[in-house]
């Protein structure tokens, strides 16, 4: 028979926390290895102390032999303790050891989290107000930005070799457009397929599955398919954009930019704008002739359509204005996500919960704008008779 034995090891200088109380003033003496193998018997003896009553209480520290962060925060936590019961403590600890408490003491600064109160009607009107005004003040620094990025475009328009930064313009393009492809080709391909059979099932009701090619055809060409690719770059490159600047912000980069003298408009945000402008009309016209495929083989296989069939159908039912209308609106969707994107990654504070918050709120914008734009277009080319 196997039997299982456990080994502890010997600890070379026990810990060991000991109160003295009088004429209320309170002294805790801390000797011994304050460390990770120490923990549980230390947070028993210090649970069992009794400080009320001391106006004072000294943590004498001198006798720790050796201190981890686990022997450190106990004592941090017996200082905050104190605190709360009005003393007022002080921590002595050997000099070796300052640099740790200090980092660890500075680590728990932070208020704690505090979660709203629900006051009913008073406190659903107040939090409505906070997130209008949030929302107007934020919408009144995105169009400064706005201004800031026109600017610096038309200073790129006019001296392009002096304004703007070609390799990482063309850095920029390849990042957002032809890495791009594999993943808006896939859910472009996938996209015609779905559309293609649900327009085919249900047009089998009145006998013309025939027009599943024109509704395909029209609805790709116009509207799902700059609407799908505009969707996706803004979870791919839009967040990208922020994450990347609200990093540097967080690391300090862009304090020292700006320090030696560079623009960051010119060297970061510009760059992007346009690569993004160029980059997304391609990618919408390579999902428009994927998903038209995906179409056609859903056609073939489902309905017996052949290919030439297929594109006879097509070429009736679309015109070059139905694929213009298409990409027009692609630059329009690309300034958008590009510019938002940089923005909030401007806006990131130095730490890492705030990339984290500010990307995900990029996302989220860029797709609000891109829908809305896409609404403004539709409205307009209706008006027009486009």
């Amino acid at each position: 028979m196997v039997r299982n034995f456990q080994v502890t090891l010997p600890v070379d200088n026990p810990a060991s926390a000991k109160l003295e109380i009088g004429q209320g003033r309170a002294r805790l003496v801390c000797v011994g290895d304050w460390t990770v193998s120490e923990l549980t018997k230390l947070d028993e003896e210090l649970g069992a102390l009794d400080i009320k009553g001391a106006r004072d209480l000294a943590i004498d520290g001198s006798g720790v032999t050796s201190l981890d962060s686990g022997g450190a925060w106990l004592l941090l936590r017996t200082k905050r303790e104190a605190e709360k019961l009005g003393a007022k403590p002080q921590l002595t600890i050997p000099d070796k050891y300052k640099p740790l408490i200090d980092t660890m003491e500075a680590g728990h600064t932070a208020p704690p989290v505090t979660h709203p109160p629900h006051t009913g009607l008073r406190g659903l009107l107040e939090r409505t107000g906070e997130g209008t005004v949030h929302a107007l003040r934020q919408g009144y620094d995105l169009l400064g930005f706005l201004g800031r990025i026109a600017v610096e475009t038309v200073e790129a328009a006019v001296a392009p070799r002096r304004e703007l930064p070609f390799p990482a313009f063309i850095h920029q393009i390849e990042e957002t457009g032809l890495t791009a492809l594999p993943i808006v080709g896939l859910l472009a391909f996938l996209l015609g397929i779905v559309i293609t059979y649900q327009g085919a099932d249900q047009l089998a009701r009145f006998g013309a599955q025939i027009y599943t090619i024109d509704f395909l055809g029209i609805g790709f060409l116009r509207e799902l398919g700059g609407l799908v690719t505009a969707i996706i770059i803004a979870g791919r490159s839009g967040s990208a954009f922020t994450a990347q600047i609200g990093t540097m912000q967080v690391n300090e980069e862009l304090d020292a930019m700006q320090t030696i003298g560079l623009n960051i408009a010119e060297t970061l945000v510009l760059p992007r704008v346009l690569g993004l402008i160029v980059a997304l009309p391609i990618l919408t016209l390579f999902a428009d002739v994927v998903g038209i495929i995906g179409g056609m083989v859903m056609t073939y296989f489902d309905l017996g359509v052949t290919i030439p069939a297929f594109m006879r159908e097509l070429g009736n039912a679309i015109t070059v204005k139905t694929l213009m209308v298409g990409l027009i609106k692609a630059p329009v969707f690309a300034f958008m996500i590009a510019l938002v994107g940089c923005f909030e990654g401007m806006r990131v504070e130095r730490n890492a919960a705030s990339v984290g918050k500010l990307t995900t709120r990029s996302v989220v914008e860029s797709i609000f704008l891109i829908i809305a734009a896409d609404a403004g277009f539709s409205v307009l080319f209706s008006v027009l008779g486009i």
